[in-house]
């Protein structure tokens, strides 16, 4: 196991360097020069100077990188162009917010996908299969700033249940935070509902042909603990390994979602940095973002391995 693991960090860790060469690159890409924002109407060229001498914009293309790439190292991602605060204190801000978006999204996924994806199986060619695979199709196919716009008009304008948008923190009030997030984590965790009953099923029809399960069936065991312990365990481990990737994916995800229902997150983050030309804020959540994919990649192979013993046995 240690050496799985070990192998798996030497296949990462060229990978986060090419990541970090692209995240510094290509952000140079972007439209504008924000020196000359920072500069103010007047644009002194000697204030310009000073500002691309004081961060080192004059220097050539690789000594920049590797300068960046060096203060990256010791934790330090530089200062926010416009407002002055340090990028890692504005991570360490938005990052929880953006966790417990996608973890709640993740809680939707598996409590709709999985259930949905186990009687779609179970009951495979009834009105339930088909029913669950339209679901599937509909999670699918509408996108999510659709749908958060959907929610929004239906629950908050026309019902007046939840608040259309907004974030109270969960230090202030539990109940107001849940009650900001429950939308937005719904939208998210649409469509991933839908990824997690094809997957679900497709796991549990496999396993449902297997000898073992015949073998339970014969001995006389009820259809439900057949179904929960025999098929539905065995099922599972695919299913958890993909939904690792996918909290991956619900972090990188989030931009449109975040910026729909105003939450203070990574997306609106990175958005807001991107239309201000806030190169160091860029970088940072990107690289950041990054970084956390390719460590829940990690994670979902070092599970797959924990969770299938015949892995472990070669």
């Amino acid at each position: 196991m240690l050496s799985f693991i070990g192998r798996r960090i030497l296949i990462a860790i060229p990978t986060v360097i090419l990541v970090s060469i692209f995240v510094f690159t290509l952000q140079k890409l972007l439209p504008g020069d924000p020196i000359l924002v920072l500069a103010g109407e007047e644009r002194d060229p000697q204030v310009i100077e000073l500002l691309r001498a004081k961060y080192h914009l004059n220097d050539p293309l690789p000594i920049q990188y590797l300068a960046w790439a060096g203060q990256a190292l010791q934790g330090n991602l530089g200062v926010s162009l416009r407002t002055g605060v340090p990028v890692m204190q504005l991570i360490k801000d938005k990052l929880p917010v953006t966790l417990q978006l996608a973890a709640m999204a993740m809680c939707f996924a598996l409590l709709i996908g999985i259930p949905a994806g186990v009687m779609a199986a179970v009951r495979k060619g009834s009105a339930w299969d088909y029913g669950a695979t339209a679901l599937a199709l509909w999670g699918l196919s509408i996108p999510n700033f659709f749908l958060g716009i959907l929610l929004i008009f239906l629950i908050s304008v026309q019902l007046n249940w939840l608040p259309a948008s907004g974030y109270v923190p969960l230090s202030e009030s539990v109940s107001q935070n849940l009650k900001t997030m429950i939308m937005p984590a719904f939208v998210l965790g649409n469509a991933l509902a839908a990824s997690m009953m094809r997957h679900t099923r497709s796991a549990m029809l496999g396993v449902l042909r297997q000898d073992y399960v015949r073998t339970a069936r014969a001995k006389g065991l009820l259809e439900p603990r057949v179904i929960l312990k025999h098929a539905l365990r065995n099922a599972l481990i695919p299913v958890v390994t993909i939904g690792t990737l996918l909290f991956g994916e619900l972090l990188a995800g989030a931009v449109l979602t975040e910026q729909i229902f105003t939450i203070p997150g990574f997306g609106k983050l990175i958005v807001d940095a991107v239309f201000n030309r806030d190169y160091s804020v860029v970088q940072g959540v990107v690289l950041c973002t990054a970084v956390g994919y390719i460590a829940l990649n990690l994670l979902a192979d070092v599970l797959y391995v924990v969770l299938n013993p015949r892995l472990r046995t070669r």
